[in-house]
Formats: C-alpha cells, structure tokens, sequence
C-alpha cells in the first residue's frame, strides 16, 4: 500500500465551518399565520416512509442583495444550500404543537444573475431516533416579503427521491446489547447519487414538479394542522472542523505517522481488503466526512464507538491491543469518480472510528478523512484553578460531557439515546448557566416538558419523543428546574405560563397520598430514582407498591420549593398549603422510617432496605432534625451497608451537605470522577464501571459545584438579584473562579490562611451586592472590586 502525505492537497473551502448566523427576530406576519408559501412533497412516495429527497428551485436577481431572509423547516430534517453551499441544518427538535423553523439571511450567498437554492430533506420512517417526532415528509421555504417571495415553496419546485440511501446499522441494540435509539446509519450508493446536484449547474430537467401538501399554519390558528409552527428559539447548531486523531491499529496496510491528523492520501490497490483503527484521542460528536476518488465497487464501513470492548465489556479507554471494535456504522461505497464526499445525514458521537475497506477492480484513494464537530454553541465564559491542578482535568472533561450532551435539546448522552430527560436536564441548565451564562437551551427544555405533560398531569419523562415514557419522580424534577430557573434570572412573564402545569404535576402526588401514614401510595408509571444496584429497574422499595421514604421526601423537597416559587409570584394560599403539606410528609416520613440505631433513613416503613439516596432528601428536605443531620451524613458517607449513589445522585448528596452546614465535605467526595480519568475517559460516564454511556452529562456536575460549592456562588435572592459567596474549600488553599452573571461577571480569588483564615478578592458586577459567609460570619459585597479578611 502507498500512503503519502499532502497538507496543501486539501482545498480550505472544504475545511471551512458553517457560518454563524444571527438570531433573527420573527417575522410578526408569519406568527399571524400569513404564510404564502406551501409545505410540498414528493409525488408518488409512502410519505410516512423512509426516504432522502433533494429539492431545488432556480431564481434571478437583478443584482445582489443586501439583504434576503428565508423562513425554513422540514420533517424530519433538512439541510440547505444556496450555490452549493452549506448554509444551515434544521429544524430544532420540537413537536407537532411546536414546529420549529428557522429563519437566516441568505444574501451573502447570493449574486446577481442566476442562483440555485436547495434542500436536502430525509425522513427516517420507521426507523426514526425516538427523539424525533414526525408527520410526514415535507419541506417548507418562505420568503419574508415581497422581495424574497420568489423563492416560496410550491409546485415550481422540484424534486428527487434519492434511492442511493437505504438504512443501515438497524440493530445497534442487539450488537450493542443495550438499549441504542439514536436512529439508523446510512448506506449510500455512490453510482445511484446524484452528484451536484445542489450546484448550479446541475441538470435537473428530469426531476419531478414536487407537489404541494397543505398551508403553513402558525401557533395559534388553523384548525387541520399537521405542523404547528412557532420561531426557533434558539441559536444555529455550530460546525466547527476537527482533524481526526492517530491511527492506532491496521490491518492490510501501514499507515505512515501524522494521517490522518494531517491532511494527505491514502491509496488502496484494486482486490484489496484493509482496516484502519483511527483514536480521536478523545469523545466527540461530529460528522465524519470522507473524501474518496476512484474505487468503483468498493465499500467502505465506518463504524464508531466511545470504547472499544473485550467480551463485550469495556477496559482502560486508551487500551487498543485485545480489544473488539462494536458501534454503530455506515456504509458508503464509491462511483469512482473524483473527490466524492460521504457525510452522514445525522451527527456520530466517536472516540475511535473503524474504517473497513473492500477494493474492487478498481483502486481507491482517500483523499481527506475529518470531522465537522457540532453542537448547541456554548461559549465557556466560566473559569476554575486551585492549587490542586487535578481539578483542571476535571472541570475541562466535565465541560467536555457537557457540552457532547447538549444539542438542539439537551441529551442524556449523545450516543445511545440523545434523549432530553428532566432528571439529567436539570443538572445541565444549572451547568450550562453557571459556565456559558447562557439560558435558551434551558427555556426550551422547560418548555418542551411543559408539552410533553400527559392528561394526568405529569410531564413525560423524555421529551421530545415518539414513545411515551411517564417517569412521576422526573415531573417533580421539572418543577425543580422551574424554581432553578426563578433563582437564576429574573423572567417572570416567562415562568407565569408554567405555574398552573407545576401545580398538576403536585396534585397528582398530593392524590398518591396515603392518608393513614402519610406518605406516598401506591403509584404508576416508572419509578426511577438512580441506578443503584439495589434499586430494581432504578426504582426504590416502596415507589410502586407505596410508602416510599425517597419519593416522599423528594415530593416534600420540591413542595419547599414550589411554596417559595408560588409565593415569589404572589399565590401565598397555594404557598402556605404546599409548606404545611411538606412539613406533614416529612415528620410523618422521619417517624416511620428513620432507624435510631443506624442513624439512618430506611427506603420504607419495615425498615428492611437502606440506601444513601432516602438520607440525602431526608436532609435536603429537612425530614432529619437539624441537630442530627450532620452525623446522618457522616454515616451514610461511611456505612457501606447503605445502597449507594451513583454519580448521578452524587449531586444531591452535595445539595444535602450544603444544607447541612458540611459543604467542606465536597472536595473530599471526587474521587470517583478521579477514578474515571484513570480508565482513560475523556467525558464523564453514565454509572461506575461497568457503564453502557461514557458520556453521560448528570456527571458533568462538578463544573456547577466548582463554582456554586468550592467557590460558594449561589443567587441569595429570585432572579439573582443579589449573590452569596459562601467559599467551601475544603482541603484546597488557593481557588480562583470566575462566572457569569446577567449583569457581568463574578470572579473571586481565595487564599486560605491557617486553619480558619481566609483572605478573598471578590468582583462583582456594578450594581450588583451580596454577602460573603465564612465559618457563620458574614461581610457585606458591592459592586466592584472588594477584599474581605476572616
């Protein structure tokens, strides 16, 4: 085999990342449902069925606008191109009720003279991601006025039913041995695509007139509607290029140091059969693209995983030799023409990627083999150091997961599922406010729960989705990422929508309850609590059958913060009979299940099972007396007798030492994220080995609690209004950290001094004040700069 390195082989354009663009306001027009353009199809299809069909529409300018904005969706998906250009990828995931579109200025891929726009669209039928909701396939382009209306969908345009894809990878879950419902991979045909086809020269004379489906209805009108549509509301997925990372194994070839982390060639003899190991070095979410020429009747497999496996059980993330490439895969099998890109229709989450190469009579050169790394663009506005550098590792692969876990909602993990669940929603918000500032993603979580809610009352407990799921202790979570939200920012009109679907989701508890011992009932649905062990399916002892001390007190926990919440927004009679009810629960729960002798809180009434997870909300929701709540912690920290947390409910067991006055605590409890960087991970894992996920972002909890605990950042009133810094450094003697704030950035410096000193240069933003807590004493904060000694 030759390879041979040429870094100026590759053209930049193709490196390029796809432009930013503006959130642009709504067209106040198109929210009053005057849309004059149509959702069209393709004639003669299974419109419920799988398939891929490009669209496109040729226009004339008399010159090159300034300006040229296009409204835009799709079912499912869509990516479109003006002049051969990548411009934009949609729509965000929502609902039928909640169709998002998007809206971008297409001028700066304009010209005078003639212009070609067009859309990749693809439905995945049957075969579609859980988290996908669809109608039928159809694809939508509006122009915002009169001089943009020439390029409207409606029968002149046309169409193609592209048969070169057929779906691959249909079994992940049985391969997998897990439970994998990101959707299909892709087959493609390269002699059956239609190569150029979004450029302007192509020959589109025998495609079909595509034909017109319904009218667009918006938000609020209409009476037929197969989408609802509402603005996206939030901003444009980032594509940023990612050179692949080092080939750590072949077979049928030997590669040359440098490929293809840098650009350059790779050529393979006709007849030949090869394999190619490649290690990103570490976890990310991409589209793999492959630039191949030649190799007519070739196939190459692209297969990706997180990990490799021996017996299907994962070691040392870094450990290649002995080990068993298992992912999810695509296909893609060359024309034989030059330079032909494969990139799969949907993003692929990879630490290493197997490429699998066949010849025919033909041979076949690799031309460039890279990723387009994508996701929601955060921007890491926060920054952490201390005197412990190991810390460092954490907060950047914290980030890291956190960022893999957040797309156009947030995900529980990028690989398996991609599923948005309140349970791992409301650690990412907190995380995603606390290191990017940044709100969207979390206002639109809130909101897709809030329509997710069954006619029970209950929010589902993933959403969006194609199959119902009702997880009760989740609904609570979302009430919980409600009163986050208070806290955080001040948006009352906002929060206003969502109180009276808070107060659904309580009163379905409150009519759980069992009034003769007041506690939680029996109850339906799913249970889940955490993946302990000792908890079948994740649900605790008493969850189904009743009388659960954990769900019970987790009700009690979010009714404190529902009567807070309610109170703030002026419902005191709601408030006050939300806090009675609260404190009945918890006395009632203390009396029945809380074992003296263990100094410990049983799962239920018989007092047969205890875990970590009824100790922590007993604390959080005040259940164990004041003056016992620290030596609760101390023994359920040491007794091992108790089921335990995983890393999931690890972040309430930091809420419950805050609460109890032992946030010192916190630092000493990382061991396990330093355990899952000494197995090589490079995100943060779902459970303790053995994990199906190795990305999974309710571990990414540290990167809030490095600020909000060791720092000791928190909002000391609704809408942070004001801040308390109240510092828990535990064993560290120097801390440094810097987030941000609707009204500019806080930053503190800590130096400890002895065993009880400290010394803190604190910056607030102007207008801005708070308090900083040492030790029970407090000082007074302003805006500005400030030193305070203890």
């Amino acid at each position: 085999m030759k390879f041979h390195v040429y870094p100026l082989l590759i053209l930049l354009c193709c490196l390029s990342a796809l432009p930013g663009h503006s959130q642009l306001p709504a067209n106040p027009a198109l929210l009053q449902n005057r849309w004059t353009a149509s959702w069209i199809s393709c004639p003669g299809i299974a419109q419920r069925a799988y398939g891929v069909y490009h669209f496109r529409k040729a226009v004339t300018l008399a010159a090159k606008p300034s300006k040229f904005i296009v409204h835009l969706t799709a079912d499912n998906r869509y990516r479109f191109f003006v002049n051969g250009q990548a411009v934009c990828i949609g729509p965000a995931r929502g609902d039928l009720y909640n169709w998002n579109y998007e809206s971008v200025d297409i001028a700066p891929y304009l010209q005078a003279g003639n212009n070609t726009l067009a859309a990749l669209v693809w439905n995945m039928g049957e075969h579609a991601p859980v988290a996908q909701v669809s109608n039928q396939t159809g694809w939508l382009l509006q122009g915002d006025g009169e001089a943009e209306k020439a390029v409207n969908t409606n029968s002149s345009w046309k169409v193609y039913h592209d048969t070169a894809y057929t779906p691959c990878s249909l079994d992940n879950g049985a391969r997998m041995r897990s439970y994998m419902v990101v959707g299909p991979g892709d087959r493609v045909q390269g002699s059956a695509y239609p190569w150029g086809w979004e450029l302007s020269g192509y020959d589109d004379s025998g495609w079909k007139t595509a034909s017109v489906l319904t009218h667009p209805a918006s938000f609020g009108y209409d009476s037929d509607n197969r989408w609802t549509l509402v603005p996206r509301s939030i901003p444009l997925m980032e594509e940023v290029p990612e050179r692949m990372g080092a080939v750590r194994r072949s077979s049928g070839i030997t590669p040359v140091a440098g490929w293809p982390g840098r650009p350059g060639t790779l050529e393979i003899p006709a007849h030949q059969t090869v394999s190619i190991l490649v290690d990103q070095t570490y976890n990310t979410s991409a589209y793999p693209q492959l630039t191949v020429s030649g190799g007519k009747a070739s196939s190459i497999k692209m297969t990706y995983a997180e990990a490799l496996f021996r017996n299907h059980q994962k070691a040392n993330r870094n450990q290649v030799e002995g080990m068993e490439m298992i992912g999810n895969y695509d296909i893609f099998e060359p024309d034989g023409g030059d330079h032909r890109t494969f990139r799969p229709l949907w993003f692929r989450t990879y630490r290493y990627l197997q490429l699998d190469i066949t010849t025919g009579d033909q041979p076949l050169r690799i031309d460039d083999l890279y990723g387009m790394r994508t996701g929601y663009p955060f921007e890491e506005k926060a920054a952490f150091s201390s005197n412990d550098t190991t810390l460092t590792a954490i907060w950047n692969i914290g980030w890291r997961t956190a960022r893999l876990c957040a797309g156009e909602t947030y995900f529980d993990c990028p690989y398996y599922e991609q599923l948005q669940y309140e349970g791992d929603t409301r650690i990412q918000s907190l995380i995603s406010l606390y290191v990017a500032g940044d709100d969207r993603l979390m206002r639109k979580a809130i909101h897709d729960f809030y329509c997710s809610r069954v006619p029970e009352g209950l929010t589902q407990g993933r959403y969006p989705s194609n199959r119902l799921q009702v997880i009760p202790p989740f609904s609570l979570y979302w009430v919980s990422m409600l009163y986050d939200y208070w806290m955080h920012r001040k948006d009352d009109v906002f929060l206003q929508q969502y109180l009276m679907a808070a107060q659904g989701v309580l009163d379905w508890y409150e009519r759980h309850i069992d009034s003769s011992r007041m506690m939680l009932g029996p109850m339906q649905w799913w249970g889940f609590t955490d993946w302990n062990t000792a908890f079948p399916g994740g649900v605790p002892d008493g969850a189904t059958n009743g009388h659960s001390a954990v769900i019970t007190l987790q009700y009690a926990y979010t009714l404190q913060q529902a009567a807070a919440l309610f109170s703030g927004f002026g419902k005191q009679a709601l408030a006050q009979h939300y806090g009675r009810l609260a404190q009945q629960l918890t006395q009632s729960v203390y009396r029945q299940c809380f074992d003296p002798a263990r100094n410990a809180m049983a799962n239920t009434p018989e007092k047969k099972t205890f875990s970590q997870h009824a100790g922590i909300m007993a604390v959080l929701s005040g259940a164990i007396p004041v003056n016992q709540q620290q030596a609760v912690l101390r023994r359920l920290m040491t007794d091992t007798t108790l089921s335990q947390a995983t890393f999931y409910y690890r972040f309430y067991l930091n809420q419950a030492l805050k609460k109890a006055g032992m946030a010192h605590q916190y630092y000493g409890q990382l061991q396990p994220w330093r355990d899952m960087l000494a197995m090589g991970l490079t995100t943060f894992a779902e459970n303790p080995e053995p994990t199906r996920s190795d990305c999974h972002a309710w571990s990414a909890s540290p990167n809030y609690d490095f600020l909000a605990t060791i720092c000791g950042i928190v909002p000391a009133k609704p809408g942070f209004a004001k801040v308390k810094i109240a510092p828990a450094p535990g064993e560290l003697q120097q801390v440094k950290g810097r987030m941000p704030h609707p009204m500019g950035d806080i930053t503190v410096s800590l130096v400890r001094k002895g065993t009880h000193g400290i010394t803190a240069d604190i910056t607030l933003p102007a207008g801005l004040d708070g308090v900083f807590v040492w030790e029970g004493k407090e000082k007074a904060l302003h805006g500005g700069q400030q030193t305070v000694t203890f």
